[in-house]
């Protein structure tokens, strides 16, 4: 990950609908948690400003990227609800997991006003996220086919 110092302008927290984004989370069964500025986030596994995860809870504050809340909330989204009170700061289980996990952000992001898939996609690039054809869009578009079917089998994609 890129060093928030020295991180590309990506969207944040604070550039968005903050009640829109607590209310896209709340449809999956998850609770938003805004952070005073400043302060830690619980449950973050990168730290600050990243999001952070405990049971079915995101934290974040002003300065979290978009592309950090959705990743993070996806992770728990993509757990059986069961498994989701057990979480505390990394969910993940497996490489078809993680890659579902991106998925999900993607599509989720194109449920946010003001953000968008393609928006999402090139902070993705921007923040440091890498893929095999050297883009997110490309992974998306092309190369993404397992991370689809696997959210698909599980009844999470619309």
């Amino acid at each position: 990950m890129t060093s928030p110092d020295t991180a590309p302008a990506v969207l944040c927290l604070r550039d968005i609908d903050g009640q829109a984004a607590a209310a896209l989370l709340q449809r999956h069964g998850l609770a938003l948690h805004r952070v005073a500025d400043g302060e830690a986030i619980p449950g973050s596994y990168w730290g600050e400003p990243e999001a952070g995860i405990i049971g079915c809870n995101v934290y974040a504050r002003g300065d979290t990227p978009v592309h950090s809340l959705l990743h993070e909330a996806c992770h728990l989204i993509v757990l059986p609800p069961e498994k989701r009170a057990a979480v505390h700061t990394d969910a993940t289980d497996s490489v078809p997991e993680e890659d579902a996990t991106c998925y999900l952000q993607i599509v989720l992001a194109g449920q946010l006003p003001g953000v968008g898939s393609a928006r999402l996609m090139a902070d993705m690039d921007a923040w440091g996220y890498t893929y095999r054809l050297g883009s997110t869009q490309a992974w998306f578009e092309q190369d993404a086919e397992n991370a689809r079917e696997w959210l698909l089998q599980r009844d999470l994609l619309l």
